[in-house]
């Protein structure tokens, strides 16, 4: 009776390991190349001096990606800014390049050139993706898109919390300015000093149709050769795409422990709506309007005219049109004005933007 029973149960076995089997030999491995591009015609005229006039190929980035399995795959992300490198010129820069686990939607980790999660555009930068032919100053000046270095990330979402915690390597205190605060303090993944690592963290809630709601937290002990600047920037970041609205709002505010600078402030607002939706149309067509202030010296300890250097105000409109959501053509109108004199610029952009 015995051998009637195992014999059954043998079988049943081996086709179920052979189904197993057959399920993980479905996956092929694959690699896949992407990428996005921006060309820029910029006019800026101060109120007080000549005009510039300059077309740049801004920004040419190839994306590859490679899955060895389900959970398992590499991606990378080379940028070539300004069309060529030579004697300081250009930039050729490696800004992704990491190891990706992905367990399941709520855990999964990242290792080798990653990108903190800061703000909306840090991670997610492609020309469509933002109104204006510029990335907003704000993404300059107070958060430093885009922004990359050495390190390892976890992240997943739960519920419809999206988080991630990224550990990295820190910034370069030295290399700190009034003028754009801690921009030029990156070390880019180039031998990067590892003494104070750079703790990230972002929340995010994706429950609502639409909308990304979401704030992120970020501290280092930047470290450099003459002065070392404990540092906290704490960002809050909102987007709403859907019934034909584009609307983003940013607040990021940096405050330094030691040295000339005390704070950094910003924020701005886009509002456009796709008007193409009155009449049929199957391109995008939207207008839109922007306001903004930025100081990368909002706080300092010499105070007076220190302080409003480099603090702006700053409107502007503009149109984008998307013929496909993958290709955008820009135009925006803006005038910035300086606190301390009071000087406007007239600034105005044509753009055409891709990726796929």
């Amino acid at each position: 009776m015995k051998k009637y029973i195992v014999l059954p149960l043998s079988l049943l076995i081996v086709f179920a390991i052979n189904i197993n089997a057959q399920f993980e030999d479905f996956f092929e491995p694959k690699t896949t190349v992407g990428g996005y591009g921006e060309l820029h015609y910029n006019y800026e005229k101060p109120e007080m001096g000549k005009s510039k006039k300059t077309l740049d190929f801004h920004r040419f980035v190839l994306f590859f990606s490679h899955s060895w399995s389900e959970k398992w795959s590499f991606k990378a992300e080379v940028e070539l800014e300004h069309n060529f490198v030579s004697d300081g010129e250009g930039e050729l820069e490696l800004e992704q390049a990491y190891v990706n686990y992905h367990h399941s939607d709520w855990f999964g980790f990242q290792a080798g050139v990653v990108l903190p999660s800061v703000g909306l555009i840090n991670e997610n930068h492609e020309p469509p993706l933002f109104l204006s032919v510029e990335r907003p100053v704000y993404h300059n000046v107070i958060i430093p898109t885009t922004w990359f270095g050495n390190g390892a990330a976890v992240y997943g979402n739960l519920n419809g919390f999206d988080y991630k915690i990224t550990i990295m390597e820190g910034l370069n205190a030295d290399k700190f300015k009034a003028s754009s605060g801690i921009r030029s303090g990156r070390q880019k993944g180039f031998k990067a000093n590892a003494e104070n690592l750079l703790y990230n963290f972002r929340l995010d809630y994706l429950d609502i149709p639409g909308l990304k709601i979401g704030a992120s937290f970020t501290y280092n002990k930047a470290m450099g050769d003459s002065i070392d600047i404990p540092l906290t920037l704490i960002e809050g970041h909102s987007l709403y795409t859907g019934n034909n609205v584009f609307a983003a709002v940013e607040f990021g505010m940096i405050n330094f422990e030691n040295g000339e600078i005390e704070k950094s402030l910003g924020y701005y607002f886009d509002l456009g709506y796709n008007v193409g939706s009155f009449f049929d149309c199957e391109t995008e067509i939207i207008p839109f309007f922007r306001w903004s202030q930025y100081n990368p010296a909002h706080s300092t300890i010499s105070g007076g005219n220190s302080e409003k250097q480099y603090s702006f105000s700053k409107w502007m409109v503009g149109i984008s049109l998307k013929p496909l959501p993958q290709i955008v053509f820009k135009a925006d109108y803006s005038q910035p004005e300086r606190e301390l004199d009071h000087i406007k610029t007239d600034q105005f952009n044509l753009g055409i933007g891709y990726f796929f």
